[in-house]
């Protein structure tokens, strides 16, 4: 019996401390990974990389895994990649709408929701969203668009504008009507023309080169965002005119700052968002959705307008 009891006395710490080494380092690797998927309108733009980010590196903390992908502006490479989630069982997709009015994006989704996925929108909206939408994280569209006004009108006397907007954005369509409810009372600035772009570079250049080789009157452009706003820019460049044109944009990307920063010549302003903060608000709002934690259905983010007056109080390399 003796021996008994000494050798439970060894063999019984030797138990406990076995069960606190797998509490405190097997259960982790018992955890079952939660699924996520985001899809943003296109990958080819820095500002929604920027946004994933914050996401991407929440959830790898978190043991659990994300499904990025990669539409390409494409509404049907859209609906399949949500198809695809549906089927990989994710948990929670976080999603930049290609066109938010699309009847089948909104329907592929509304078949995820009732599912049991939850539906994150960020930097823009989808419409009639309340029933299969949990969140919409994004920043104050509209007041972009009236900051650019105010700006130009300070600035300006009059101005004949060229808007590049994008249709299929409702956050663009937000930034637009912003700056057009500003001037619309002051008949000295006038909306003379609009061009339709798909918020990249590569799209407004040639679209911008030929309308300037038309010779239409403008002095002014307001322009849906930076990456559009570069490519109108090097349309104007190439051109070489020695006509100023004023641009006025939104997003407050690296590149602009740069150029403000710079003095350049044509780039008056930009209205400044946050993609790193639209990520981590997003992510934040993913897991409480998951513990059944209660959420806001909308959460807007706020915007500043930056110049020549105060670039030097932001940060000119990256995001803010």
């Amino acid at each position: 019996m003796r021996k008994i009891f000494i050798i439970s006395r060894i063999i019984f710490p030797i138990f406990v401390i076995g069960i606190i080494i797998y509490l405190f380092y097997a259960q982790p690797f018992s955890h079952k990974p939660i699924k996520f998927g985001s899809t943003y309108m296109t990958m080819n733009n820095d500002f929604y990389q920027t946004l994933n980010e914050p996401i991407a590196n929440e959830v790898d903390d978190h043991n659990d895994l994300l499904y990025n992908r990669n539409p390409e502006l494409s509404v049907n490479n859209q609906i399949t990649e949500i198809e695809n989630f549906i089927k990989n069982g994710v948990k929670v997709i976080f999603i930049n709408p290609v066109d938010g009015n699309s009847p089948r994006l909104i329907r592929v989704l509304k078949k995820a929701h009732q599912m049991g996925i939850k539906i994150i929108v960020v930097d823009s909206q989808l419409k009639d969203s309340n029933n299969y939408v949990d969140c919409t994280v994004r920043s104050n569209n509209y007041q972009a668009g009236v900051l650019c006004a105010k700006e130009l009108m300070a600035r300006q006397k009059s101005a004949n504008i060229l808007v590049l907007q994008q249709p299929t954005a409702i956050s663009v369509v937000e930034r637009i009507k912003g700056f057009e409810d500003t001037i619309k009372s002051h008949p000295n600035f006038q909306i003379i023309d609009r061009i339709n772009t798909t918020g990249q570079s590569e799209n407004s250049y040639p679209k911008v080169q030929r309308y300037l080789s038309e010779e239409k009157k403008f002095d002014t452009i307001m322009s849906l965002n930076d990456k559009t706003a570069v490519g109108a820019l090097a349309a104007i460049n190439s051109i070489n005119s020695n006509k100023e044109i004023a641009i006025y944009t939104i997003d407050g990307s690296e590149n602009i700052k740069k150029m403000i920063s710079n003095k350049n010549t044509n780039i008056k302003a930009t209205v400044a968002q946050s993609p790193l903060q639209i990520g981590k608000v997003a992510v934040n709002v993913a897991y409480k959705l998951l513990n059944h934690q209660k959420v806001k259905k909308e959460i807007i983010l706020p915007v500043q307008l930056i110049t020549s007056k105060n670039i030097k109080d932001f940060n000119i390399t990256g995001w803010q």
